[in-house]
């Protein structure tokens, strides 16, 4: 779709794209690194507005946001392409699906690529907000490939949602490689990230906005499993705030990663050992099982009880009312 956009900036002929850190100069007839931001004889197009790949209804846990309304429904979208490519992406069938369409034409992909696009159900910003609000989802979530490249959708969707008074929630699941113009743009519209490490001033800016914000990292064996990076990486987050969620993931492998071994959930103990020392109070291991479900677990900071149980994606029990714990009345941080 032909937009104008305030992260779009025409330079003659060209388009300098300023959604994500890349700020792709775009020429005409070609698209940035994302493959769904385009030049079309001298117009922005976003290729992917209002046909999302992916559409599902997810527990909020899965983003994974463990203090934003625990236990509910997250009306969840992603689009083809993404600015980033990781040899590890689960999800890459649709994140690189632009990239790989030029790699097979280098000619042809766009046209190749926009009958893929013609092929999915149109999800108009209206009907993103009629469908969350039918499935009693409390939020809708920007995910499953990079959101920053489809913002103006996004928005378009918080928009209707706000006009409609549903008191619908938003979420960006996100890399963290916005630009700073993109997460202004966002704010008082987004109301919780869950934002990748790799991303440290996006952290912070995010804060600053007053969206609640969880951060994840992927524990990849032999590549970001040192415990002196985990080290600073844990005393940045406590920094910031000691009781921000860092939630740390078992790696499997995927995509270009099938030779890497899945990451040890010794590992994974001791980087969350290394977060504890540092001051954090809050550390998750996820996409571990079985006897490691407890590391799921939040705990209060003053008086050590169970204030959520989970298993999985579930809640077993939930002992915060009002925001505070059950036990001690300690206000814990989130959105409740």
């Amino acid at each position: 779709m032909i937009l104008d956009s305030p992260l779009v900036k025409k330079e003659g002929k060209i388009l300098r794209c300023n959604a994500c850190n890349h700020r792709c100069m775009i020429t005409e007839g070609h698209a940035g690194i994302c493959g769904i931001r385009s030049n079309d004889n001298g117009k922005f197009n976003l290729s992917v507005y209002g046909r999302p790949c992916a559409i599902w209804i997810d527990p909020i846990e899965k983003k994974p946001l463990y203090h934003f309304l625990p236990g509910s429904k997250s009306f969840s979208i992603g689009t083809f392409g993404c600015n980033f490519g990781c040899d590890f992406c689960q999800n890459s069938d649709i994140s690189q699906a632009p990239k790989e369409a030029r790699q097979r034409d280098p000619k042809r992909w766009r046209e190749y690529f926009e009958k893929m696009l013609e092929n999915l159900q149109e999800l108009p910003p209206k009907g993103a907000v009629e469908t969350a609000l039918a499935n009693k989802c409390k939020s809708i979530s920007y995910t499953y490939n990079e959101p920053t490249i489809f913002t103006e959708y996004a928005m378009d969707i918080m928009d209707e949602a706000k006009k409609r008074k549903s008191n619908l929630k938003h979420v960006y699941v996100t890399n963290g490689y916005e630009t700073d113009e993109c997460w202004d743009l966002l704010k008082g519209k987004l109301d919780a990230a869950n934002i990748d490490l790799k991303s440290f001033n996006s952290i912070k800016f995010a804060k600053k906005t007053g969206m609640w914000v969880e951060v994840t990292t992927l524990l990849i064996p032999d590549k970001n499993d040192n415990p002196d990076e985990l080290r600073q990486a844990a005393e940045f987050l406590a920094g910031i705030d000691k009781e921000m969620p860092w939630h740390i993931t078992s790696f499997h492998p995927e995509y270009k990663m099938l030779d890497t071994k899945a990451t040890p959930p010794e590992s994974m103990i001791k980087a969350r050992e290394i977060g504890l020392d540092a001051g954090l109070k809050h550390i998750y291991l996820g996409n571990l099982q079985g006897t490691y479900s407890n590391y799921e677990t939040t705990i209060c900071p003053k008086c050590k009880k169970t204030a959520i149980n989970r298993e999985g994606f579930s809640l077993i029990e939930n002992n915060i009312i009002d925001g505070k714990c059950r036990f001690c009345k300690y206000k814990i941080k989130g959105i409740w």
